[in-house]
């Protein structure tokens, strides 16, 4: 198992895959266009991802109001619409992913404590440009957002931002 460094956590809203360079500013202004405050959220449940062939470990996250939902599923859509992508067809599940393996070992499953109570507010939206290296993804922020109700959003090139 390999525990990811605490400046690569973050919690994933949509995965693009890869795109054209020509589309990051139209990108960037869905961002400004998302940008909604999404309170409080809370640390759930370890997760083995995904469930039948686990490559990961993660914690759930809980959005009691719904708000984080309401932000990703408006992301989707506006990512959908400025570009050329097409959003994956499973339901949004909120996780952050905290470790990497890479076999899973008979019975683990039923080897995860419970986490701890944490909540947290997160207050950036970032789109983020990842690489991989020997040691793992590599994120660099390419634009970012503050999750308020009026959003200052600055494109961040060459600037990697740890959540």
């Amino acid at each position: 198992m390999r525990v990811l460094e605490a400046r690569s956590l973050h919690l994933t809203l949509c995965f693009l895959g890869n795109r054209p360079v020509t589309e990051i500013d139209a990108l960037s202004e869905v961002l400004a266009a998302c940008a909604e405050p999404v309170g409080e959220l809370s640390v759930g449940a370890p997760l083995w991802l995904p469930p039948r062939r686990p490559r990961s470990l993660a914690v759930e996250i809980g959005d009691r109001d719904g708000r984080l939902d309401r932000v990703q599923r408006s992301l989707v859509d506006a990512l959908a619409s400025a570009s050329g992508w097409e959003p994956e067809r499973r339901r949004f599940r909120a996780h952050v992913t905290v470790a990497r393996v890479r076999d899973m070992i008979a019975g683990a499953h039923d080897l995860l404590p419970a986490t701890p109570r944490l909540s947290f507010t997160p207050d950036v939206l970032a789109l983020y440009r990842s690489r991989l290296a020997p040691t793992g993804a590599e994120y660099e922020a390419l634009a970012t957002c503050q999750l308020a109700e009026s959003a200052a959003c600055a494109r961040a090139y060459d600037t990697a931002l740890g959540l």
